[in-house]
């Protein structure tokens, strides 16, 4: 008869336990375990103990889902002593689903070994521990075994909830008002008091950061604030009480105390700021109202934090804007361009840009905080930043060659070449239109000049190009070119140094020829300067014919020949 096969063994699994960790269930801490303990034996003395108070005629059971839970209640309670039953009941497929948890929740408070919980974890209502028991729906289990809890017991009711009934929980009490959303004012009173944000109250209840009088009369601000009215309570939140960063954010720690936690159906909320320039007897659009609404409807429906609410609503309502300036949060009648101009910060150059941008567009546009170019939906023109370099970013690209068209006549190859280079750059604008500004002036200024350049014949040639150096960068900038210089134009350059006095460290640069000629020409040289400077610098128009003249007597006694006709 054969052998059966030998065992076979892998090293290091000799007398090894293996662990199993199963996800979602933990070893209860003694304070989670005595807590529990409690619950259940409550529970099980009085099944009906996490119920809410009924205020509201309920139907038939046939009819009415509640009224059938309620029922059903009754008959699980008159059974709760039966774990034979209760274990039927807890895995029925068919039947009331609250009951179902409450059967296994139940049958777990008659166990001795309550060491071991499953966790809840809800991204709204935080983790929280139960045992689970049979097929009920978890979160009924957590709120069936954590009655005591006023946030976690509103979640059994989360079906009749969908069903268009409303549930209230406090810290003193837990009312159903059925198919009304009626919040008593007990309940009002409570989440109010234990709200995330720390209200005053003195005939009226508001936040840090406002006063009495603002919220009682309804007044606008600067920066804005949300007045929400609940029942009869009137309650100012300002934006910078909105704005620190909170584990509660407000909206939520009054929502998560009802079911369904829709703080929208119980208020009317509105958000008191208007644009700076906005006239006082000017009313939004119907489109600005509608976005408001859409905003605060999102807060309050918790998908919208509490610090983003404020800059929302702002956004909400000069996004809606359908005419004027809009720069930051102030706007601008259209008649009043000019005053939209004088609050951006920046030079008068860039200032100048937009204006002309202003000038070239028909419709509206968009520059976002981002440097992102939109077209607008309407004639308004809106900055998010108030500063003119950023938004001549974001408007180069489509607008530069205009400007450089409107502001300094620039077009072709010439404009192209400035343009392109700006478009990767991205210099300072203030810098960029100065120092192009500067440049251009004194183009025009070298315009003046009689000949053009490189009309003249050498050295006259040279002696008119280290003026067009001198007017535009200084002497300072033309001593190297005449060091650099040779044959007549090293005469030339000796008489330039000359007259402006720089031949002390040079000299020995220059041969004794070059000195020679040079030291000659020195009297015309200095009458050519001194019609230059006169008619480049010192916009001396008359000063023309007197460089003529001067150019003549240089060209004559230089033996350059007759100058070119004019």
């Amino acid at each position: 008869m054969a052998r059966p096969p030998a065992e076979v063994r892998f090293p290091g699994d000799k007398n090894k336990r293996r662990k199993v960790r199963v996800r979602g269930i933990k070893k209860a801490s003694k304070e989670i375990q005595q807590r529990l303990d409690r619950n259940l034996e409550a529970l099980l003395e009085n099944p009906e103990i996490f119920l809410p108070e009924i205020n509201c005629e309920l139907g038939k059971p046939r009819r009415d889902p509640l009224a059938l839970t309620l029922k059903e209640i009754d008959a699980v309670s008159s059974k709760r002593h039966d774990r034979r039953w209760l274990t039927k009941r807890m895995t029925k497929r068919r039947g009331d689903m609250v009951c179902r948890s409450l059967a296994g929740s139940l049958l777990a408070a008659g166990e001795e070994d309550t060491t071991t919980v499953s966790v809840y974890n809800s991204p709204i209502y935080g983790a929280s521990s139960f045992i689970r028991r049979g097929n009920g729906k978890q979160s009924h289990m957590v709120g069936i075994q954590n009655f005591t809890h006023p946030r976690l017991r509103l979640l059994v009711w989360d079906d009749h909830a969908k069903a268009g009934n409303w549930f209230f929980s406090w810290n003193e009490g837990f009312v159903c008002t059925g198919q009304e959303a009626k919040p008593p004012e007990e309940w009002v009173r409570a989440v109010l008091k234990d709200s995330s944000i720390s209200l005053s109250e003195n005939g009226m209840l508001y936040s840090g950061g406002l006063e009495k009088e603002i919220v009682e009369d309804g007044v606008n601000t600067d920066n804005g604030w949300m007045r929400l009215i609940i029942d009869d309570f009137v309650i100012g939140l300002s934006s910078s009480s909105l704005a620190k960063t909170s584990e509660d954010p407000f909206v939520p720690s009054i929502a998560l105390n009802m079911m369904p936690p829709k703080l929208s159906s119980i208020s009317k909320v509105d958000w008191m700021w208007r644009p700076k320039g906005w006239p006082a007897e000017r009313e939004l659009s119907e489109v600005g109202n509608e976005r408001l609404e859409e905003v605060i409807h999102a807060w309050l429906n918790l998908s919208l934090p509490d610090d983003k609410i404020a800059r929302s609503c702002r956004n909400a309502i000069l996004g809606s804007i359908e005419d004027g300036f809009v720069a930051g949060n102030h706007w601008f009648s259209i008649d009043n361009r000019g005053g939209f101009l004088d609050h951006l910060q920046g030079s008068e150059d860039e200032k100048e840009a937009i204006a002309s941008v202003l000038d070239s567009i028909r419709g509206g546009l968009f520059v976002r905080a981002d440097g992102v170019l939109l077209n607008s939906e309407n004639d308004a023109i809106r900055f998010e930043d108030t500063s003119c370099h950023p938004v001549l970013v974001a408007l180069w690209e489509d607008y530069g060659r205009e400007i450089l068209k409107s502001m300094y006549g620039l077009t072709g190859d010439d404009a192209e070449e400035i343009y392109q280079k700006q478009v990767k750059r991205k210099q300072g604008f203030a810098a960029f239109l100065r120092e192009l500004s500067g440049s251009i002036s004194a183009a025009k200024r070298l315009e003046r000049l009689p000949w053009e350049e490189d009309a003249l014949s050498s050295p006259l040639s040279f002696a008119e190009s280290l003026i067009r150096k001198a007017s535009e960068d200084g002497v300072a900038s033309t001593v190297a070119l005449c060091r650099k210089a040779k044959g007549l134009e090293a005469a030339m350059g000796w008489s330039w140094l000359v007259v402006h006095n720089r031949t002390e460290s040079d000299a020995w640069r220059f041969d004794e020829a070059s000195r020679d000629k040079g030291g000659d020409w020195v009297p015309a040289m200095t009458a050519l300067w001194d019609s230059a400077e006169a008619l480049l610098l010192k916009d001396d128009l008359d000063a023309k014919e007197d460089y003529i003249g001067a150019m003549k007597w240089l060209a004559e006694i230089s033996g350059s020949g007759e100058l070119p006709s004019l």
